[in-house]
């Protein structure tokens, strides 16, 4: 039994697994959304999540917490100037996994993670369900010939067949 087995292993040892989650949350943070594995994106989420948590706190110990976690300065100063800062009235669930369905390849579940409410983030890929689901189907027009009706006029102006 798993009784308080935290996490999942990916089938990855413990430095590549902590490696991954690093690059992945680096990642979310640059290019504000994401497309990987079904398991990686859940298991990438509570990272991100404790990132962004430390950038809304803003202080000195939370800004050398994220650099040993994420090792980019760059994306960890992208994090604690730009995104932190639009998450200050919201208490947690600042990512979303969206599922996208199979991947052709392997049949590997795939997912998106993206950031909530961020005014930068890229629509979500097309394969998306929920993208879908939200883009009302549109009718198709029927093309159809426009007939050429004599106006009052012509009818007029042709002589009169006795």
């Amino acid at each position: 039994m798993r009784h308080n087995v935290k996490g999942r292993k990916l089938n990855r040892t413990a430095s590549h697994r902590k490696s991954l989650m690093s690059n992945l949350s680096g990642q979310l943070f640059e290019h504000k959304q994401i497309i990987t594995t079904l398991p990686k994106a859940k298991e990438a989420k509570k990272y991100a999540e404790k990132m962004i948590t430390l950038g809304k706190k803003g202080d000195l110990n939370s800004l050398r917490q994220a650099l040993k976690f994420l090792k980019q300065k760059s994306v960890v100063f992208t994090l604690f100037n730009d995104i932190a800062p639009n998450y200050k009235k919201r208490n947690g669930g600042y990512t979303r996994v969206l599922k996208l369905g199979t991947r052709k390849g392997d049949a590997a579940e795939t997912a998106v993670l993206q950031l909530v409410e961020f005014d930068d983030s890229a629509d979500v890929p097309a394969k998306s369900k929920k993208a879908v689901s939200e883009e009302a189907p549109k009718k198709k027009e029927k093309k159809t010939a426009v007939k050429k009706e004599n106006t009052v006029e012509e009818i007029k102006t042709e002589p009169a067949a006795d």
